[in-house]
């Protein structure tokens, strides 16, 4: 769409978040409903508002509780006409798109790298083009970075000086591409592998060299026993050994998706932890704080938050529902995370609300059942 030429991409997801996108930017419908996609929701806020024309962007009751504000202000101050017709600072929006201006704004990384990024892929359409200043930290900054070498690829110079973002007005190149397999979708077989005794996994189409910032689990799971050997078709998983932590310590200020994974499968191995950086996981598909806490509770694990950035468990332990039924909060990675656990917990474990696996990994289930995990659905409530 940015670069107004086709191009052929390959190796496309089939997820929700994918089929969203898609088709709010083939069907030039006036009113998008993203449903639970807070990164459709963030790129086509500013990808919109830049394109002459009218919409409507909304989503569930959930995504109306997600804010866009720091992204909804920074297009206003680059010439943006976009509208909060419920609570100021949040979807649903009502865009009015024409010709941005652009020019030079200020903006909080600390809250999602999801606003930079969408700030300076809409950025090479501008008038004046756009000089973004990055203030504070940056959450997921590798994702950043991802942004940048892809547009990079698509024929746009963006100049890094620090955290301070320059691109000149100039057109996108339609080229071929093809999309990585996803390392986010390949942690929870990394978890599996970690939980189960004897594990060997085949991941195609990875590549440890990946810009995607979540193949930093590969040292992590390192810890945790489990061998990363890459192969002509992707990577190769196998358990090779003890837990070599005595206790996790872990900023994931540049993977906070991967926290729900690793919070499971240390507990699972009573490995005790303490991961910092997770603020942005308040205002993801929901308080996946809470919830991490919630649901480990309900296997014995007391998990205690600090300052809204840190989560702790030190070892302490209570009495374990006789049958726990995870909930999933419509959060896909609390079901993938909590999945794995199946292999460490006799009989097994029950979840509901198992199909939110479709907002990222559709095929999940399916593959659990192609590794061997024997899966029955049961009448069961959160």
């Amino acid at each position: 769409m940015l670069s107004k030429h086709p191009c052929e991409i390959r190796n496309l997801s089939e997820s929700d978040d994918t089929e969203v996108m898609r088709r709010a930017l083939q069907s030039g419908a006036s009113h998008i409903d993203v449903g639970a996609a807070g990164t459709a929701m963030r790129f086509l806020t500013a990808c919109l508002a830049g394109r002459k024309g009218t919409w409507t962007l909304t989503g569930t009751e959930r995504m109306k509780n997600r804010p866009v504000k720091i992204l909804v202000d920074a297009l206003r101050t680059l010439g943006a006409k976009i509208d909060c017709t419920g609570r100021e600072g949040y979807p649903p929006l009502h865009i009015e798109g024409r010709q941005l201006q652009g020019g030079e704004v200020w903006l909080d990384g600390g809250v999602s790298s999801q606003y930079v990024s969408a700030l300076l892929m809409a950025a090479p359409a501008m008038t004046d083009g756009l000089k973004l200043h990055v203030t504070g930290g940056v959450i997921s900054k590798p994702y950043l970075h991802l942004t940048v070498e892809l547009m990079r690829r698509f024929g746009v110079n963006v100049i890094e000086e620090g955290q301070t973002f320059t691109v000149h007005p100039q057109p996108y190149a339609a080229v071929p591409f093809e999309v990585e397999a996803d390392w986010s979708a390949a942690s929870y077989w990394y978890e599996l592998a970690a939980l189960a005794e004897g594990a060997e996994i085949e991941l195609k189409g990875l590549s440890t060299d990946s810009l995607q910032g979540d193949a930093a689990i590969v040292p992590l799971f390192g810890q945790l026993g489990v061998e990363t050997v890459c192969t002509p078709q992707g990577v190769t998983l196998r358990r090779n050994g003890a837990t070599r932590l005595r206790e996790a310590a872990v900023n994931f200020t540049d993977m906070p998706d991967m926290a729900q994974t690793f919070a499971v499968t240390c507990a699972a191995l009573g490995v005790p932890f303490r991961f910092s950086g997770l603020q942005s996981l308040k205002i993801k598909e929901t308080d996946r704080m809470s919830a991490l806490a919630t649901e480990l509770r309900k296997f014995g694990y007391v998990l205690r938050e600090r300052g809204g950035s840190t989560l702790v468990w030190d070892g302490s332990r209570c009495e374990a529902e006789s049958a726990p039924v995870v909930a999933t909060y419509e959060d896909h990675r609390m079901a993938m995370a909590f999945a794995p656990m199946a292999a460490r917990v006799a009989g097994g474990i029950r979840m509901a609300g198992v199909e939110v696996v479709s907002k990222s990994y559709p095929g999940f289930w399916d593959d659990l059942r192609a590794a061997g995990f024997d899966l029955a659905e049961l009448n069961v409530e959160s």
